[in-house]
């Protein structure tokens, strides 16, 4: 089986072999010092495969990863602040939203941090522009065949199977060689400070 890595923007639900027998590298970059993420972005670019990065904040790396073909940026949002009641962030979801588009316009994919959602929410980042939501964890330990779907927004759903820090949490993991020959959607969520760190 010839197995094909690609972004998440590409993923159509009306073309299959958009999303089937191909995986997806994701990254949230979390914050990470510019050192932690560009030992992430070293040693993906030097593998010369697609990502697509979710986003947190400014940083100057961000034109090195637009600079990359095989490179796209999503937002990811942190909630969290207004749901424990600060404003630190913003003081409303639409404000936390247009601060991180004003960084990444050209995003079209979304993770939230905590994968923070409900149909509001939703219906914001289709309001934004975004194409695609990633804020459905099915962990690959419940071996159920994943595939992306429309919601009603016309927002495209991609759940994915695979988390650094989730997987240092389970003690049964299939090892990561043989995920990538599963059938179904494989999205594969990194964190540039577990690579950097080498998390066991």
């Amino acid at each position: 089986m010839n197995i094909m890595n690609r972004l998440i923007s590409t993923i159509d639900i009306e073309a299959s072999t958009t999303w089937q027998d191909s995986f997806f590298l994701t990254f949230d970059i979390d914050w990470a010092h510019d050192v932690v993420l560009s030992d992430t972005i070293d040693l993906i670019e030097q593998a010369g495969v697609s990502a697509t990065w979710f986003i947190t904040h400014e940083t100057p790396l961000l034109e090195r990863l637009r600079t990359n073909p095989n490179f796209e940026l999503g937002i990811h949002p942190n909630f969290n602040f207004l749901l424990n009641g600060a404003k630190r962030n913003g003081t409303n979801a639409k404000e936390v939203l247009d601060r991180l588009m004003a960084i990444v316009p050209e995003a079209k994919s979304v993770r939230s941090h905590s994968m923070t959602q409900n149909s509001p929410l939703l219906d914001l980042f289709k309001e934004k522009g975004l194409s695609h939501d990633c804020n459905v964890f099915i962990p690959e330990q419940s071996d159920i065949l994943l595939k992306p779907w429309k919601l009603w927004n016309g927002l495209t759903r991609v759940p994915y199977f695979w988390e650094d820090d989730v997987a240092c949490m389970y003690e049964q993991n299939t090892p990561i060689e043989k995920l990538a020959g599963r059938s179904g959607l494989k999205v594969f969520d990194f964190h540039p400070i577990h690579i950097f760190l080498n998390t066991e």
